[in-house]
């Protein structure tokens, strides 16, 4: 009388899978088992399968298998350099797994479900390398034979700002002719991107005397991380009304809009240190040597140790009058490092300049030159405290 409700009992608990029920009956009926028995079995399969359930709701966390040397090579150099985003995707995830990143996390990085990463290690054990590139799907044949492919990225490389020539010279080449985003996607593929493009002297400085340069500014670094000397760099920065265009986060149908003019300039001079200690002198007028040697006496009030302070080869560096000074400063402790020709890099208060140009001044500080001053004075003032640079 017990064995039928028993056993409805035990199909309702195993109602999501029938497969584990019908095994059961038949050992039941045919060899005539106890009860105690079929209690027992059933208890494990239930274990069994709840144990599953948990690892699909994810408390069970599966990792890929651990990978030898020229695995780990190779998933690193696909990460880095192959051209395929689904295949650095693909080998990041599993250099992830190997160090022991969950499949969650994972997913929720590369924003996609994490059966989808799973799947991905389930190919790479089974499949290796192979699994990491998308194999060829049907559709439409590319209308590029390889070669023309290679071509055209040639081409875009010799005309990286105008794709619409990049289309007239391929077409002319090839009798085919490409739209602008099937060119966008081979440049994509040749992992070109589009970025602005900077200007560079270092094609006219020496690279010997450039790497004496380092040398010796490292070596005066270390100077002064042992406390024997103060090291600061110096130089000057124009900023116009006219402003320096920067990148921002704008509406679709909005665009933040600057006053473009012409006239307002501030000239900002300074001293400073890789601990932002800052020095900044603020000038409307023009500046000449005469200004730079009355900052540099103003400076020499100030030190407590030995400095060395680096400078750039500018004419009002190295002009006679400015030269003069030197043994002058010299014996107040203040010795000037001339940097090599064209090497503005070495010279760290650079990265100041350009961090106030393009990052804290604020769309307002162009409205007038008044605004522009103020917006100045308030940075330069809090340069260490709320505005800092990490240098390397």
């Amino acid at each position: 009388m017990l064995i039928i409700p028993s056993l409805t009992l035990i199909a309702w608990k195993l109602r999501s899978n029938w497969t584990l029920f019908y095994p059961i009956c038949g050992m039941f009926c045919c060899l005539k088992v106890r009860w105690e028995n079929l209690v027992t079995f059933c208890e494990v399969r239930l274990s069994w399968h709840k144990v599953s359930i948990l690892s699909d709701e994810g408390m069970i966390v599966r990792y890929v298998q651990p990978l030898t040397n020229e695995q780990r090579a190779l998933l690193e150099k696909t990460m880095q350099e192959d051209t395929a985003f689904r295949a650095r995707s693909r080998a990041h995830s599993l250099l992830l797994s190997a160090a022991g990143t969950p499949i969650q996390t994972i997913a929720n990085a590369y924003q996609v479900h994490r059966v989808t990463v799973s799947t991905w290690i389930k190919k790479w054990e089974h499949h290796g390398v192979q699994s990491l590139h998308d194999q060829p799907r049907s559709g439409r044949p590319t209308k590029l034979t390889p070669d023309e492919q290679e071509l055209a990225q040639q081409y875009i490389k010799e005309e990286p700002r105008s794709l619409k020539g990049v289309v007239e010279r391929l077409a002319h080449k090839t009798e085919k002719r490409l739209s602008l985003s099937t060119l966008k996607r081979l440049a994509k593929k040749a992992r070109l991107r589009w970025k602005r493009v900077r200007k560079s002297l270092k094609s006219l400085r020496d690279p010997k005397a450039f790497a004496r340069g380092q040398r010796e500014l490292a070596a005066l670094q270390t100077q002064e991380d042992q406390g024997k000397i103060a090291l600061y760099y110096f130089d000057e920065s124009g900023f116009a009304l006219d402003p320096t265009i920067p990148y921002a986060w704008q509406e679709p149908k909005s665009v933040i809009e600057l006053p473009a003019r012409k006239y307002g300039r501030i000239n900002v001079l300074g001293f400073m240190n890789r601990q932002n200690d800052l020095h900044p002198f603020m000038f409307e007028g023009s500046i000449h040597t005469g200004v730079v040697i009355a900052c540099f006496d103003t400076f020499c009030q100030t030190l407590t140790k030995k400095t060395v302070v680096v400078i750039d080869n500018a004419s009002i560096h190295t002009s006679e009058e400015f030269e003069d000074r030197l043994p002058s400063w010299k014996k107040k402790g203040l010795i000037i490092k001339y940097l090599p020709p064209y090497s503005p890099e070495l010279n760290l208060i650079e990265i100041l300049w350009r961090r106030i140009k393009y990052t804290w001044l604020p769309f307002s500080a162009y409205a007038c030159l008044n605004a522009l001053s103020e917006a100045l004075e308030t940075i330069l003032s809090h340069v260490g405290s709320e505005y800092q640079i990490t240098f390397a």
